[in-house]
């Protein structure tokens, strides 16, 4: 060292002195920080990672602390536990998810197979099916592990009867049968179907002419079933059944004949045959005047198209035919003495015709087209064996559309008989019309001031102003016989409700759709209140008569108000109808 600093020439004294005193000064300056510092007695070797820790560290002072667990993942928060843990890695959790399988979702992973599960289940389904609940599948009687198919003309027999429109056999069918109707629910598809909560087991024993005996025992269904098709034949081969279901006799029967008659035979009997004009028409048939009545013909069980449509059916006209029947009760000629109604039209007479039109009709029909352009075809293109049904009916006067009312009192009295009308059908036998346009309307004048009704046994006298109304065409109305419903599934229609937008009787169509949810069978009578608000546009939108503006405030009002109503019976005591409706006891 000295020499070092000898050969330098630097006095090594000087130096000797110049570092002790920064020693002294180093050693002055670290006191002042541990005297400072208090809490540390020991100084540990300075680096860069502890200066940092220093830096970012947050007191720990009592009032500031927080949960220990909390502050592991605070961020920003140095913790003990960091530097005493170097192993520790908060990694773990998502390497921990990473081994577990990927989800089905993810693109190119099949999704779990349960096919073995699934086989299984379905075993033991079908052996609980076998042996506790049987049924027949697939147009198939399944009794225990014996198979028998089921022979083909029931099941035309049953699709045309219980089958065409979704309800049960009618009154007259039941009456063929003489026993007790089947339920809606036990055929579907020309099947027999049992309910599957009735425990029952039958057998099937075999003959040399292929028949087959149904034997039900159980509970009291499965016994009123098993009464109901009591030794009832089942075969491949044509049978006396075929006959007894046939629908077009069954039609003869209810209009009193034997066999069908001709029009001459008909029409002859309420006027001079050649005087017959034609009135009207409609994409099923034609209307003639005869006299003093009204005569609809209407087409069916034929192969060509009528109007562009496909023919009714026998079974279809036999439920229309059967509706007309049972509103003529409400006339109080019937049973039915707690509700009494003359506004339906009244028949008088049905009749089924064969063959084409007469001379005498074509010669009608022709003059009607010349005058107002008919939208249907002409008579001659039907068949020389073409059926008809014949509805004779009274002479209710001009529809709605043509009619030329006087005044707002003519229009009030209008409403108020249709109201009571459509109550009165409501509370008899659940009617709906679902199709009451302007054209289904007929008025006339007569010298009747009032008009008396019966609703629920209480004697109702309504103000006429002479103005008399008749509600005609059933072929879309909803009726509960007793025995029976009659109804026609508009689902199968989807076209009617496909009309223009705010078309008055188009949005009418679509109102229903959404009322009955396109469950035509069950009762709505809202649909009745949906046909009153649309008489009353009509009256405000499309006829011209003495009113005032007042009028017209009391008709929306009264239209307003109908949307409060679920039925035309609770419709019968509004406002409106105050002054027109006089109640009493019967």
């Amino acid at each position: 060292m000295s020499s070092c600093a000898g050969d330098k020439g630097v006095d090594l004294w000087s130096q000797i002195i110049a570092t002790e005193s920064d020693n002294q000064i180093q050693q002055q300056q670290t006191a002042i920080v541990y005297r400072r510092q208090k809490t540390q007695k020991e100084s540990l070797p300075t680096t860069n990672h502890e200066s940092s820790i220093q830096k970012n560290r947050v007191s720990l002072a009592p009032g500031k602390r927080v949960s220990w667990n909390r502050s592991l993942f605070t961020r920003g928060r140095t913790s003990i536990a960091v530097v005493a843990c170097n192993n520790y890695d908060p990694q773990k959790e998502k390497r921990i998810r990473k081994n577990k399988p990927p989800l089905a979702r993810a693109k190119g992973v099949p999704p779990q197979n349960y096919e073995k599960e699934c086989t299984y289940f379905e075993e033991v389904d079908a052996f609980e099916l076998l042996e506790e609940s049987p049924s027949p599948q697939n147009k198939t009687w399944v009794m225990g592990t014996k198979n028998s198919v089921l022979p083909s003309h029931i099941s035309t027999v049953l699709k045309k009867w219980l089958h065409n429109r979704g309800s049960g056999p009618s009154a007259s069918l039941s009456n063929i049968l003489e026993t007790p109707e089947l339920p809606r629910d036990s055929v579907y598809n020309g099947v027999l179907h049992f309910d599957s909560q009735n425990k029952c087991s039958s057998s099937f024993n075999g003959s040399t002419n292929k028949t087959e005996e149904i034997n039900t025992v159980g509970e009291k269904d499965s016994e009123d079933l098993g009464f109901a098709i009591r030794n009832l034949s089942l075969s491949s081969q044509d049978s006396a059944l075929d006959e007894q279901w046939d629908p077009l006799l069954e039609l003869l029967k209810v209009c009193g004949q034997s066999s069908p008659s001709t029009f001459s035979d008909v029409i002859s009997e309420y006027c001079d045959f050649q005087s017959i004009t034609k009135v009207g028409e409609g994409t099923y048939g034609e209307v003639f005047i005869a006299g003093k009545t009204i005569c609809k013909v209407v087409p069916f069980n034929g192969d060509s198209l009528v109007n562009g449509e496909i023919q009714k059916k026998a079974e279809e006209l036999l439920e229309e035919v059967m509706l007309s029947l049972t509103l003529n009760e409400l006339r109080g000629n019937g049973t039915h003495i707690h509700n009494v109604c003359p506004t339906f039209i009244q028949t008088l007479s049905l009749r089924v015709c064969n063959g084409a039109y007469d001379e005498a009709m074509i010669r009608a029909w022709e003059e009607w087209d010349k005058k107002h352009f008919s939208e249907n075809d002409h008579p001659i293109e039907f068949a020389e064996k073409q059926s008809f049904v014949v509805f004779v009916q009274e002479h209710g006067g001009q529809d709605l559309e043509s009619f030329v009312l006087l005044n707002f009192n003519e229009a009030r009295s209008l409403l108020v008989q249709v109201t009571v009308a459509l109550a009165v059908a409501e509370a008899a036998f659940e009617f709906e019309h679902r199709d009451l346009h302007w054209g289904n309307i007929l008025l006339s004048r007569k010298g009747s001031e009032t008009l008396q009704f019966i609703l629920d046994g209480k004697k109702l006298c309504v103000k006429t102003y002479r103005l008399v109304a008749s509600i005609i065409d059933f072929t879309l109305s909803r009726i509960n016989t007793g025995d029976s419903i009659l109804f026609l599934d508009l689902s199968l229609d989807p076209g009617l409700f496909e009309g223009p937008k705010r078309d008055i009787q188009s949005e009418t169509y679509r109102k229903m759709k959404q009322v009955t949810e396109d469950c035509w069978e069950g009762s709505f009578p809202k649909t009745n209140v949906l046909w009153l608000q649309y008489l009353i546009d009509i009256l405000l939108q499309k006829k011209d008569y003495d009113r005032t503006s007042k009028d017209e405030r009391e008709l929306r009002s009264f239209k307003k108000r109908l949307n409060g109503y679920q039925s035309a019976k609770e419709s019968v005591g509004d406002p409106f109808f105050s002054d027109l409706i006089a109640a009493s006891d019967v």
